[in-house]
């Protein structure tokens, strides 16, 4: 059946190129909304190309059988309206389904929860739309190739609009759209223009025009219920939520404590302590490499911190210590404005929005003391994990300078992603100490190229007047222990971060909801409910 609008082949590269962004655009969004319950990991992305390749490919195996059995475009752009709503139900019901998904996954699998977790969230969600829309370039080229003379250049022009719509819609959700607006009105902008491109063409063919309002009336109604940009909907006193470029970001405030996590399942990136004492977490283990660096000595000691956060390590220092000069790098500029407007970081703490690494290759002045604490949501990025970008930091420190990293995902098991950096610090420095951080899963080294710096802790104890801050040095001190190197040593070449951290988590989750597993063996879902 021949329908007016189609006699003029533009309206049908129109539809190529709107499919081709759409798909990215969805892709992208995808990452955005697993991201803050399963991280935006390389394993996360992985999956998430998988499964939309997947997609694709089942799409056009289907679309290119059914344009040859039955060769009518109202099929295939009831697909596309089709999708159209499914892409705008997302933000209405997709992080209620991927939040359930996590919750069967954390009690069903051992192991290898976020490769199946994340896979089973996309094949849920996502798949079915995207398959939709793989249909669209064979029916096209179904619709279009008039003759076998110019068959190539009509499919090539179909890919080329494709390609187009593709790279348009890589660069407007992460550069405009997301940051802008939020992911779910992402989601509901290239909705929106996947349901004009449909409706556009049954309006003009005045074919199932009746179908046209319950279209728009579904789409009307995400639009309205699927505005909300919040990803931990059962939280309602967070002072904070929202999304930047990099990350997914919120920020609760309780009556001692402000609090910044980039992921609503795993841990917390920053928490600031109101009261201006200890925090009792790793930023006060860490406060020892001041002291080990010389801070009671020196009239001026100059810090720098790769992975700055919410700036609690700075804050921390300032209230002990009156001589520290510190430079912040923070590749996500918008945790750099939460800090300055809920954390108190002071304005004489400078922050370079950059990446850590970048920020070291252009940066030629040394310092006392470098803090590497750089964790994109629960995982530590690859190229700041490396012998390579270890000997960087060294080159960038003074004679008896003393770099200190945080290490999260605390573990004994042998080969665990600790372990792998211990002995990678420990091939670029010959002093390395480890000290484990009481009550949680972090452990700070500390490593110099200088002779004792590290053990000269126990001597440089002077704080009397700091009563608080010198009993924790004397258990830092206690703590402390000499690590000898091994053959777990990441390059820039080979730096498996990703699958190390995931087989932590998998220990994590394990550990965390073993409790849990033995109530519901023993006394079921009813007991199960009753403890949580």
């Amino acid at each position: 059946m021949e329908r007016k609008i189609l006699k003029n082949k533009t309206y049908l590269y129109l539809t190529e190129f709107f499919a081709g962004m759409s798909v990215m655009a969805v892709e992208l969004g995808a990452s955005r909304l697993l991201a803050p319950y399963f991280s935006s990991s390389q394993i996360v992305w992985t999956i998430i190309i998988g499964t939309i390749m997947i997609a694709m490919a089942l799409g056009n195996i289907y679309g290119g059988r059914s344009a040859d059995k039955d060769p009518n475009p109202d099929k295939l752009y009831a697909r596309i309206i089709i999708a159209a709503i499914w892409i705008a139900a997302i933000p209405v019901v997709g992080k209620y389904i991927i939040i359930a998904i996590a919750g069967v996954m954390v009690f069903a699998v051992n192991s290898n929860y976020l490769v199946i977790a994340a896979f089973a969230a996309c094949m849920i969600v996502f798949v079915f739309p995207l398959f939709l829309l793989g249909t669209v370039t064979p029916s096209l080229v179904k619709y279009t190739v008039d003759s076998l003379d110019d068959n190539g250049k009509t499919v090539g022009n179909l890919n080329a609009f494709n390609t187009i719509g593709s790279i348009i819609g890589t660069f407007v959700p992460t550069f405009i759209s997301i940051p802008a607006v939020g992911t779910a009105v992402t989601f509901l902008i290239f909705s929106g223009i996947l349901l004009v491109l449909g409706m556009a063409y049954f309006i003009s063919s005045r074919s199932s025009v009746k179908k046209m309002p319950a279209a728009g009336a579904l789409f009307l109604l995400c639009c309205i219920l699927g505005h909300d940009p919040g990803f931990a909907f059962w939280q309602h006193d967070l002072t904070y939520e929202g999304e930047s470029i990099y990350n997914y970001l919120q920020v609760y405030e309780g009556a001692d404590t402000t609090i910044l996590s980039t992921n609503v399942l795993f841990g917390v990136q920053s928490v600031y302590r109101k009261d201006k004492g200890l925090t009792g977490m790793y930023y006060d283990v860490a406060m020892a490499a001041p002291i080990m660096a010389g801070v009671q000595e020196k009239d001026k000691l100059d810090a720098l911190i790769l992975g700055m956060g919410t700036g609690t390590y700075a804050t921390q220092c300032n209230r002990y210590f009156d001589n520290m000069n510190f430079t912040g790098v923070e590749i996500d500029d918008k945790i750099s404005e939460l800090a300055r407007t809920y954390f108190e970081l002071p304005e004489s703490v400078h922050v370079e929005d950059y990446d850590g690494r970048a920020y070291l290759n252009v940066d030629e002045k040394k310092y006392d003391v470098i803090m590497v604490d750089a964790y994109q949501d629960i995982t530590i990025p690859f190229q700041m994990s490396s012998v390579e970008f270890f000997t960087m930091v060294r080159d960038h420190l003074k004679e008896g300078g003393v770099m200190v990293v945080n290490m999260n995902m605390k573990s004994e098991e042998e080969g665990n992603i600790n372990e792998y950096l211990q002995d990678t610090i420990a091939a670029v420095f010959p002093e390395v100490y480890t000290a484990d951080v009481t009550g949680s899963t972090n452990r700070e080294l500390f490593a110099s190229m200088t002779p004792g710096a590290v053990m000269s802790l126990e001597d440089e104890l002077k704080y009397e007047e700091q009563e608080d801050l010198r009993l924790m040095m004397e258990k830092v001190a206690s703590r402390l222990e000499k690590y000898e190197g091994g053959e777990h040593v990441m390059t820039d070449d080979k730096a498996p971060v990703e699958l190390l951290g995931m087989r932590m988590i998998d220990h994590i989750i394990k550990n965390e909801v073993s409790y849990y597993k033995d109530i519901y063996n023993n006394e079921g879902m009813k007991g199960l409910i009753e403890a949580l």
